[in-house]
């Protein structure tokens, strides 16, 4: 049965039992001799069946209107959880007083409930499967980094080294006669000195950024001395024992490899002292070199080297000061807040 049909059956029920009521209460309290007698009286000029008739038929309308418009009332609230429900909203669920419409709502609380535990399940499964993506890029990205760093090593960096070798030899040893002609060879061999300066700084640029499951001062240290090796620069550090959160040790790694990479390539230092130590609750990393300098606040909006590394000591809460002279030479100095779990200083 429709809703339809039930208000009808209902508005009909209504009027049959208002008209037996006032029929009886009639007959009860003014004995009729007849049925016709109902006709035959009047009241308000009106027959009093035919008035008896009108108010049972108004009142089973009114019944039927206030029902309807109360069963109206109950499915749009209905049809409206149903709607919040599709656009992915949260469900309001109204408190009723008739079981068939607690059964719905609490039907409609189990479908949110649902929706939300296989929404909650896809999104896991997507991160996890990006997850998976970057983890299985980055070791490719590291396979392929080893890779050309170790080509670039093998080839270009050997070839570069014997030809800086020939070149000094020639100059030293056997050096031309004409003097222009002496002049470019010495040249041709500044440059290939650069050449392997930038190669250097590039194989450092190459090696991954990781610390290899050491610690910052192992890492440092160890990449510092690899540099004492290679590079025809003096080197001094001073590195103390740090136990320090692994994303701070690996992004002040990067920084010092960036910092080192950039004296490489563009400082033409002869010097280089670094300090990694701990003061005050703070990690201090400070990279000072004797080169040519360059001018602070024309490099900051133009080298993304010096970009990328401020935004790693923010990324920690940290700051990157970068103190530079003409000829002078170059102080870059990392300061992090540090503390240990408790508020102990580290």
């Amino acid at each position: 049965m429709t809703i339809w049909q039930r208000q009808i059956l209902s508005s009909f029920l209504t009027f049959f039992l208002f008209a037996i009521v006032l029929s009886g209460f009639t007959f009860v309290a003014f004995p009729l001799d007849t049925w016709a007698d109902l006709w035959n009286r009047r009241v308000m000029d009106l027959p009093y069946g035919l008035l008896i008739i009108t108010i049972s038929t108004i009142s089973g309308l009114l019944v039927g209107i206030v029902q309807g418009w109360t069963w109206r009332r109950r499915f749009h609230a209905v049809d409206h959880q149903l709607d919040e429900l599709v656009r992915g909203n949260p469900v309001t669920n109204e408190e009723s007083d008739i079981y068939e419409m607690k059964e719905i709502e609490n039907k409609i609380a189990q479908i949110e409930d649902k929706f939300a535990k296989q929404a909650k399940l896809a999104q896991r499964l997507s991160t996890e499967r990006a997850e998976e993506r970057e983890k299985s890029l980055q070791e490719v990205v590291v396979q392929e980094r080893n890779r050309l760093a170790r080509e670039l090593h093998d080839s270009v960096s050997q070839q570069l080294f014997a030809a800086s070798m020939m070149m000094s030899a020639i100059n030293d040893v056997n050096p031309p006669e004409d003097g222009t002609v002496r002049k470019q060879m010495q040249m041709v061999e500044k440059m290939i000195h650069q050449s392997q300066l930038e190669m250097r700084a590039l194989l450092l640029h190459l090696r991954p950024a990781a610390l290899n499951n050491k610690t910052l001062s192992e890492g440092a240290e160890e990449l510092l001395y690899e540099l004492t090796q290679k590079v025809p620069m003096d080197i001094e550090w001073t590195v103390e024992s740090l136990e320090v959160d692994k994303g701070i040790e690996d992004q002040l790694f990067r920084i010092l490899q960036e910092s080192v990479s950039n004296t490489l390539r563009h400082a033409k230092a002869n010097t280089l002292t670094v300090m990694l130590i701990e003061r005050d609750g703070n990690i201090i990393l400070r990279v000072v070199d004797d080169g040519i300098g360059f001018v602070v606040e024309d490099k900051k909006t133009s080298s993304y080297g010096l970009q990328t590394m401020q935004e790693r000591a923010f990324e920690v809460g940290g700051t990157l000061k970068i103190v530079s002279l003409k000829e002078e030479g170059t102080r870059l100095e990392v300061k992090i807040p540090y503390r240990k779990d408790g508020g102990e200083t580290q």
